[in-house]
């Protein structure tokens, strides 16, 4: 069988023990950015199985959108990665507004 020669791990053990591998992440040519997307993508640099430039490269998105997913959930959870819960997460101190 043939592998196809790639930088860095090909697979990941996570805090929780599941493992996580390249055929996890999203297609590359993924456009749309739902909250499980984003999450997986912001794991895998977290966790080492694709450094910060790489997933920039791969998914074309910018230093700072990648630096807003991380910071998300980092100080929220995936749970502020939902695009319905941006507001709620995105200003310090702020109220959620409600329906």
């Amino acid at each position: 069988m043939y592998l196809k020669k790639i930088k860095g791990p090909r697979a990941i053990t996570l805090p929780d023990g599941t493992m996580m591998t390249r055929a996890d992440l999203p297609p590359v040519e993924t456009r749309r950015w739902v909250a499980s997307r984003k999450a997986a993508v912001v794991k895998a640099v977290r966790f080492g199985l694709l450094s910060e430039t790489q997933a920039m490269e791969r998914y074309g998105l910018s230093s700072e959108e990648l630096g807003e997913w991380v910071r998300a959930v980092a100080d929220h959870g995936e749970e502020a990665l939902k695009a319905t819960l941006v507001q709620r997460f995105r200003a310090p101190g702020a109220e959620p507004s409600e329906p």
